[in-house]
């Protein structure tokens, strides 16, 4: 796996349940991950910051997933704010955002790389 330095394997690929988040902690730092699985039976596999800035709780793998214009989001179990899982970015707060870390799926097993992590502005 190239940058493999950088990733850590997190947890089987059948630990997550479709759909939805699971909170795993990686060298101290809590990250929501996500996967999705579409009509076409397709999996996705998303990593985020499990902070959520508003409520200021780490409970962002509790949120709803859903999609704004064919985006995936989650949506805040607190105040139920919209971040895509792509960006980390917020729909109705534009200085809000999640950090986004690099999420593989390599021979069934999740990796996630939290050197990557990534924020975009809105």
């Amino acid at each position: 796996m190239d940058g493999e330095q950088s990733m850590q394997r997190v947890c089987e690929l059948s630990d997550l349940a479709p759909n939805s988040g699971v909170c795993a902690l990686i060298n101290n730092v809590q990250v929501a991950i996500f996967q999705l699985v579409d009509s076409k039976s397709q999996t996705s596999v998303y990593a985020l910051s499990n902070w959520d800035p508003i409520g200021k709780a780490n409970v962002m793998y509790r949120g709803l997933i859903g999609s704004i214009s064919d985006e995936p989001v989650i949506c805040s179990p607190l105040y139920k704010q919209h971040y895509s899982l792509v960006t980390g970015r917020c729909f109705e707060s534009e200085e809000m955002h999640l950090s986004v870390y690099r999420c593989v799926v390599e021979n069934q097993h999740v990796f996630v790389g939290l050197a990557d992590a990534a924020t975009f502005a809105a």
